[in-house]
């Protein structure tokens, strides 16, 4: 049963970062909309990761300081992530840059071609280090499955605060990388190629973790330093939406920050679901990963 949910939710999310890789050619994608689902779905990861990962992963680990230190590496991790391939540059935001890049060396022929170069390959980078995150995304997915699945989640819904979190960030990352891949010439064809690779990068990344935590002895700490990093890395992605909205949007924050706030209010009544109740297990110690990964 478990295997059944984690393979309906890596469709799911694989036909929604397809679909987000399709929307420069769907629809247009305002500033204000893309504002409005950022906003959304960082609150959705932000408290997903504060009421549901770092619960879960302090019960495997028994310990607060190892799961805050797991959680900052996965804070530190995400970040450099991004400091090194611009990993989280969302379509709307990258062509502002460029174009406001452009404006203030307009009169240099050095650095317009050296712009055209790197507007025509920066998807690479692009692709490397979203393809590496969407990863992580996975290994976020299987942790929270795996440890959600043993308290009879509402309707055997395991893990499905964090697959509603992968998959509605999945359309804005697939979304950022053919975007810029258009305003760099490439065809369609080229475009939906790239757009079909990266939207399985996450069912990789939890199935790598799913089958080897249940290779694994009968220890659940490693999945507790899973899901205490993959909080660290739902942290860092929310926050890094939410932060340049504070400093750069003084327009629309009535609307950002409402829905900011009814993502927080959706993961609040996700871990208000029956089987969500983390204290009602605080007695009962460790389960074992195998157990955990395997129960029905």
């Amino acid at each position: 049963m478990t295997e059944s949910l984690l393979a309906i939710y890596c469709v799911l999310i694989v036909l929604a970062s397809v679909t987000g890789g399709w929307l420069p050619a769907i629809m247009r994608m305002t500033h204000l909309r893309t504002q409005m689902l950022m906003s959304f779905v960082a609150g959705l990861m932000l408290g997903i990761a504060m009421l549901h990962m770092l619960p879960h992963a302090s019960e495997l680990l028994g310990s607060p300081f190892r799961t805050s230190a797991a959680a900052l590496a996965g804070i530190l991790a995400m970040f450099l992530l991004m400091r090194a391939f611009h990993a989280h540059a969302h379509g709307g935001q990258e062509e502002a840059c460029e174009q406001d890049h452009s404006h203030d060396h307009k009169h240099s022929h050095d650095h317009g071609h050296s712009h055209e170069s790197a507007k025509h390959l920066g998807w690479l980078g692009m692709l490397f280090g979203l393809g590496l995150h969407t990863l992580m995304d996975g290994v976020a997915l299987a942790a929270s499955i795996a440890a959600e699945a043993p308290h009879q989640p509402w309707l055997g819904l395991a893990g499905l605060g964090t697959f509603l979190a992968v998959m509605l960030h999945k359309p804005l990352d697939a979304f950022a990388i053919t975007s810029v891949m258009k305003s760099g010439g490439w065809t369609p064809v080229q475009q939906s190629l790239v757009n079909m690779s990266f939207s399985l990068a996450c069912p990789i990344g939890a199935l790598l973790f799913f089958f080897g935590a249940s290779q694994m002895s009968a220890e659940s700490e490693f999945l507790g330093w899973g899901l205490a990093v993959s909080a660290g890395f739902f942290i860092c992605i929310s926050l890094s939406d939410l932060l340049p909205e504070v400093a750069f949007h003084d327009h629309d924050r009535l609307k950002l920050t409402s829905a900011l706030l009814l993502g927080v209010a959706l993961a609040v009544g996700i871990e208000n679901l029956p089987g969500h109740a983390h204290d009602d297990h605080s007695q009962e110690g460790p389960a074992p990963i195998v157990q955990a990964v395997e129960s029905p």
